[in-house]
């Protein structure tokens, strides 16, 4: 009797070919005549948020089986921001994500798998694997590794950035040597993504939201055995979606998706998200999402949740206190709760089963929030006509609303080198500029330069207006994002030593208070900075990037 095969391209003898290289990897028929679930294993031993992966790869394997699947696995790049930060490889960080994208698509689509497993956990590598699921159109269950425990530091806890801030507790003598070293042994004690509501954890818990992974899962620390189960659940789960035909693009919809920044706006998540949830949204075939989409969420969500940098509370305090779920338990009003999830049950049967919160210092209720608006703003203005993204939730309270003169930097060592020599005065608006998609190229971070004007003392009273992003462990009063930026031509390229600008960010401005005369007059001597490149990925992404406004995604 012929043998039958759930997969179309080992069926018959055309697929006897297919099923004879399969073999020789020791699958046998009975393997091969059910569903084929690709996992894509980002492990790496060069990231920390991904060096558990294997072991989550191995649970996820088991949950494919027991399900009646057929597990195979496949790489992919996974760059750490923390490594990469400061130097010419962050310029390569945002780019991967499209590579992540495309380089799981080249392998779905060669080998025709029936499903996917998606096992990521750090900034890029996130929204990545859900571009991937929103393009390739499969049942697909996304699971991440889960946040690395805090740092503890005379009696208080911290992310492993106490190290960068620490470089400045040294420069002014605050700390010796000898503390310094025991700061850095201690930052980070443990595998996972960083420890912060920063960009890896954010899109973790995007994820959660729009029902790509399974309820409750994302922010379960990296070291906890309910992680190992969690992804032995994911394995059980995407064999439940192959069952019952439900793929990435019923469950990644525009509701969804909105759902997605309902919980940005109440947690006060990383801005990077902003650009990630665009990408997933064109991926996903819904076209183009606005920055103006995100203002109208940012004024009518309130911030429920808040978590470290912008408060005490760590991700570990935020799963205690019931993370993804108890806040989505109290903006329930606020959500599509007819989305399908993963677990092929609507968002509001997970709902029925979520519980509210029992440490209401860390998540708040909808009455009662910590702030009326969303944790994450979009600023626009002269200085920033398409939109400039800001994130309230860090920003200290006198800082909502301020003036200051302008000092110009083309390059992020410029602006660090400036403030730690001690060259940038209280009441100064950094522009650094040249920073964006194409001008970078690649949308560096401006992680160090926010950093360095807290270990300076300068935080409180500065700010850094930028076309680069931002980490989502940064606090303080920042704008990135900026929209045109400077190598399209962007105002912010035509600011000047001395300008004043006017950030307010509850009237959501963003102003250069310079005439529109003498801003025609710099445009006349306006040229672009050109940067030398190296040969590579880099060029490329210059050339067909899009703009920060529009997700900054590779075309």
């Amino acid at each position: 009797m012929e043998k039958t095969y759930y997969n179309h391209l080992l069926q018959g003898d055309a697929g006897a070919l297919k099923r004879a290289l399969y073999k020789s990897m020791g699958f046998t028929d009975e393997a091969l005549s059910k569903p084929l679930i690709g996992i894509v294993n980002t492990y790496t031993n060069a990231t920390p948020g991904h060096y558990n992966i294997n072991e989550l790869c191995r649970q996820a394997e088991k949950g494919i089986e027991a399900a009646g699947g057929t597990a195979m696995t496949f790489g992919t790049i996974a760059p750490c921001d923390g490594i990469a930060e400061g130097h010419e490889g962050m310029r390569y960080i945002l780019p991967s994500r499209d590579l992540i994208t495309a380089s799981v698509e080249c392998m779905v689509r060669a080998h025709r798998f029936d499903g996917l497993v998606l096992l990521g956990s750090c900034d890029k590598i996130v929204p990545g694997l859900l571009m991937a699921a929103a393009r390739l159109d499969l049942p697909a269950v996304f699971c991440n590794s889960g946040p690395m425990m805090p740092a503890c530091y005379k009696g208080k806890h911290y992310d492993g950035n106490i190290v960068t801030e620490a470089v400045g507790w040294k420069q002014r003598g605050e700390i010796t040597e000898e503390e310094f070293s025991d700061i850095e042994n201690l930052a980070e004690p443990c595998a996972g993504s960083c420890a912060m509501l920063g960009t890896a954890n954010t899109m973790g818990c995007m994820a959660e939201a729009m029902g790509m992974s399974l309820p409750g899962s994302a922010v379960i620390p990296a070291v906890y055995a309910k992680r190992l189960q969690i992804a032995y659940e994911t394995g059980t789960a995407v064999m439940g979606l192959v069952k019952r035909g439900i793929t990435s693009r019923t469950i990644i919809t525009r509701e969804s998706i909105e759902n997605a920044i309902v919980l940005l706006m109440a947690m006060g998540g990383s801005t990077n998200a902003i650009m990630h949830l665009q990408a997933i949204h064109k991926e996903a075939g819904l076209g183009a999402l606005s920055l103006e989409r995100f203002d109208v969420f940012s004024r009518k969500v309130p911030q429920v949740a808040s978590v470290y940098p912008a408060s005490p509370y760590d991700m570990v305090d935020f799963y205690e206190a019931g993370g993804v779920q108890a806040v989505m338990k109290e903006l329930e009003p606020m959500l599509h709760c007819r989305c399908m999830t993963v677990t092929g049950e609507p968002l509001s049967s997970n709902l029925e089963r979520a519980s509210y919160t029992g440490r209401r210092e860390v998540i708040k209720t909808r009455e009662e929030p910590f702030h009326r608006d969303g944790g994450v703003a979009v600023l626009t203005g002269n200085l920033a006509p398409l939109g400039g993204v800001v994130k309230p939730a860090a920003i200290p309270c006198e800082l909502m609303r301020m003036a200051g003169t302008a000092k110009v930097y083309q390059s992020e060592p410029e602006a660090c080198r400036a403030i730690l020599k001690g060259e940038v005065s209280p009441g100064t608006i950094i522009v650094l500029r040249y920073e964006g998609p194409k001008g970078g190229p690649g949308m560096p971070e401006m992680y160090r330069p926010m950093k360095c004007l807290e270990g300076m003392g300068l935080a409180s009273s500065c700010a850094i207006v930028t076309d680069g992003r931002f980490s989502g462990s940064n606090r303080g009063c920042f704008v990135g994002h900026i929209s045109p930026e400077a190598y399209e031509g962007g105002t912010i390229g035509l600011v000047e030593d001395g300008d004043e600008i006017r950030i307010d960010v509850p009237g959501r401005r963003l102003e250069l208070k310079v005439s529109q005369e003498e801003l025609k007059k710099r445009r006349k001597n306006w040229k672009p900075a050109e940067k030398k490149l190296a040969d590579g990925y880099l060029n490329t992404y210059r050339r067909i990037s899009k703009s920060a406004a529009e997700g900054a995604v590779a075309e």
